[in-house]
């Protein structure tokens, strides 16, 4: 199956929370979670028993749909998270963490996700000022992110980082606001990894 293109509210409501996929949309009133819209199906989405099996589904859903990766990558994470040593699920959120179109959405310069990762398929973010079109990039400790320096002169971008960042950086990222640049101070540690659904039944999904 190709890349959902279809309303991300759905998604929203689908999980009955939000997944925050539309930006500062997300923080207003005209979010549907705020407006208490009914997920999908209306009355037929309600009263069925979830399976444990569906549980687990749900949550790997879930996790895609936040990060906007297609199964098969979520497979490839799995398969290395599973070779680590240690807690399978803390890995696994680790490596989506270290993607370079959620680094620049974390470091508060694009509003979304998929804006990040438009910004990066069009050779607008620099690593190591070297151009990395690839969303997946892992970064590592040490890296510094900023931007094309054509891309500076343009109106979207200084439309874009207008009061950047827009949100709190978290600790294991830094961001000078002076020259537009984020660095990686570490890897995401367990107690820094934040996220809003469960590892477990992924790692239990992926175990069959």
């Amino acid at each position: 199956m190709g890349r959902y293109t279809g309303p991300a509210c759905r998604l929203c409501r689908r999980a009955g929370e939000k997944l925050f996929l539309k930006g500062e949309r997300c923080y207003t009133p005209r979010c549907p979670i705020e407006r208490r819209r009914p997920a999908p199906g209306g009355r037929f989405s309600f009263g069925r028993r979830v399976s444990d099996r569906g549980i687990q589904l749900r949550e790997e859903q879930k996790a895609r749909q936040i990060y906007g990766v297609m199964e098969r990558q979520m497979r490839r994470y799995m398969e290395e998270a599973f070779k680590r040593p240690g807690v399978t699920g803390q890995y696994l959120l680790e490596l989506l963490e270290r993607r370079l179109d959620n680094v620049v959405f974390r470091l508060g310069i694009a509003e979304s996700r998929n804006q990040a990762r438009q910004l990066v398929l069009h050779g607008h973010v620099l690593v190591n000022q070297r151009k990395v079109d690839v969303p997946s990039y892992l970064v590592k400790a040490g890296d510094i992110i900023s931007w094309k320096p054509s891309t500076k002169e343009r109106d979207f971008f200084k439309e874009l980082v207008q009061d950047a960042p827009k949100r709190a950086v978290p600790s294991w990222l830094a961001f000078d606001a002076q020259a537009l640049e984020g660095k990686v101070l570490h890897p995401p540690e367990e107690g820094e990894l934040e996220s809003s659904f469960d590892t477990r039944p992924i790692v239990e999904y992926y175990s069959r």
